[in-house]
């Protein structure tokens, strides 16, 4: 769910009060509803690159249990 963005060279960066104003810290957690399958992924996005978490929701939203092929839970938590 990592990405970096090379497009903002030069340009002045945030102090630290501000970027952590601005960061959405988000907790992902798949799990399979009929085995025990669990995994959690966690990152932090600017809200002016909302559009990169939208991107990445979508490619876990279709992904299948590879032990039962089970469609896969999954369940988001925001700190913003």
């Amino acid at each position: 769910m990592e990405s970096h963005d090379s497009s903002n060279v030069g340009k002045k960066s945030p102090s630290g009060s501000e970027r952590a104003a601005d960061l959405i810290q988000v907790r992902a957690v798949i799990t399979c509803p009929s085995c025990e399958y669990r995994k959690v992924f966690r990152n932090e996005y600017y809200r002016r690159d909302l559009e990169l978490m939208v991107v990445a929701l979508k490619v876990f939203d279709w992904l299948t249990c590879t032990r039962c092929g089970e469609l896969l839970l999954l369940n988001l938590e925001y700190k913003i």
